[in-house]
């Protein structure tokens, strides 16, 4: 690193610390400000809502790094261009990507850090800080699900149930239909009611429609009770999907997509969430990348512009990466699409920006 290189370096570290504690502080006020009523109607206490504010200091971190290097770049390169040290710099001959290659790398380094960041510490804090937020609250989630349709075994048993209690892990108005390798019926059982023992389902006011011993028509038969060790398909598989995969770290999560996957249910919106773990851990390597092509083109009002900049793009990327990751969810376009996107587009923007810039 030249002795230019580490100057632009020890400009930019103050800035970039003071810029991240700032934009913490606006999301923790922006948390809490969001959640006052509820904590005064449900007499929450101070030492508990200090807590949810300490368990949400990784996530604001995480949503602040990007930002704050926006910031700190654009603020790092306008003082110099202000001073007019800038053009003595390009005068003598070093170029402006030469000039920014560590912050450059910088970016890259908290993008790497910040994947693991979030898999080894947001993850845990976040849900911790979500539990005690819905505790504080007295906000209660319910799993119980209605007109859910489960495939099970290779689709070979398509599980149909009008209701399901998660209280009681039961199932109400139930259908089976149980197929052979070739996808060809073999049976159909209706009950009134199932409830989970045992580790397989015991269904009760059963009747059964099965082909007779020549497999030539359908014979029906009722009984009070049956069960079958095949009918083993958990719980959990018929409960409301409201898991939130930013609460789970990444073998979890793909495991519980091939779930949703196996069990025939929506999940184009998880599979979009879990690429997009990927894809918003590069945000602090792209945001980087375009403050350094467009933080020299501020002579005046620096702190003001270099805040400015860094609110307008932040939004705007924010803004198009939920529009891309909405069109994912509706089907528009694939989940990986969605997903990296605005990165790719953004990262296309930062190359053009660094092509035309002044140097």
């Amino acid at each position: 690193m030249t002795l230019l290189q580490r100057m632009v370096v020890r400009l930019f570290v103050p800035i970039f610390l003071l810029a991240t504690l700032f934009f913490v502080l606006i999301l923790q006020l922006v948390d809490f400000f969001g959640n006052l009523w509820g904590y005064l109607a449900n007499n929450a206490s101070f030492g508990m809502i200090a807590l949810s504010a300490f368990y949400y200091l990784p996530k604001c971190i995480s949503f602040a790094l990007p930002i704050a290097l926006l910031f700190a770049v654009s603020f790092t390169l306008g003082t110099l261009y202000t001073n007019n040290e800038l053009i003595s710099i390009f005068g003598s001959g070093v170029s402006l990507y030469r000039l920014v290659t560590p912050l450059i790398a910088l970016g890259l380094v908290f993008s790497i850090a910040g994947f693991f960041f979030q898999e080894d510490v947001v993850i845990e804090t976040f849900q911790k800080k979500n539990q005690l937020t819905d505790a504080m609250l007295q906000r209660k989630t319910s799993y119980s699900n209605t007109n859910v349709t489960v495939l099970s075994q290779g689709e070979r048993i398509i599980y149909n149930a009008e209701f399901y209690n998660d209280t009681t892990r039961t199932l109400s108005n139930l259908v089976i239909i149980e197929r052979n390798a070739k996808g060809d019926f073999l049976e159909r059982i209706d009950a009134q009611s199932a409830t989970w023992r045992d580790r397989q389902w015991q269904l009760s006011a059963v009747r059964i429609y099965s082909w007779n011993e020549e497999h030539t028509f359908l014979v029906e038969s009722d009984r009070p009770s049956y069960s079958e060790p095949s009918l083993a398909e958990s719980p959990d598989t018929f409960r409301r999907s409201a898991r939130n995969i930013d609460e789970m770290r990444m073998a979890r999560a793909r495991s519980w997509i091939d779930s949703l996957k196996k069990a025939g249910l929506p999940y184009r919106g998880d599979l979009t969430d879990y690429y997009n773990r990927f894809a918003f851990a590069l945000t602090p390597f792209i945001v980087t990348f375009i403050s350094s092509a467009i933080g020299g083109r501020f002579r005046k009002n620096i702190l003001l512009m270099s805040l400015l900049t860094s609110l307008v793009v932040s939004v705007v990327y924010y803004v198009a990466q939920m529009m891309a990751i909405l069109f994912a969810k509706l089907g528009y376009i694939s989940p990986l699409s969605g997903a990296w996107g605005a990165a790719i587009v953004f990262l296309a923007a930062g190359l053009y920006l660094f092509r035309v810039a002044r140097t």
